[in-house]
């Protein structure tokens, strides 16, 4: 039960995180030679690094604690 909470959480700083990623790109856009984007772009890219960084950052959650190879217990 104490995941669904997290996964609440979740929801906003999606869009909070889209939100800062388009803010980002337009701050430094001209000094790394990207042009800015809009809030859906940001929005897909958000998606994207969501998709491939959640599996590893899961994994690292759940990894064995080094006892044996035995997870929590």
């Amino acid at each position: 039960m104490e995941a669904f909470p997290k996964l609440a959480a979740a929801g906003p700083m999606f869009f909070v995180s889209a939100w800062l990623l388009m803010i980002f790109a337009g701050v430094v856009g001209s000094d790394v030679g990207i042009r800015p984007f809009g809030y859906v772009t940001s929005m897909v890219v958000t998606i994207g690094l969501w998709l491939t960084l959640a599996p590893a950052i899961g994994a690292i959650g759940t990894g064995t604690s080094g006892k044996g190879g035995r997870d929590k217990e």
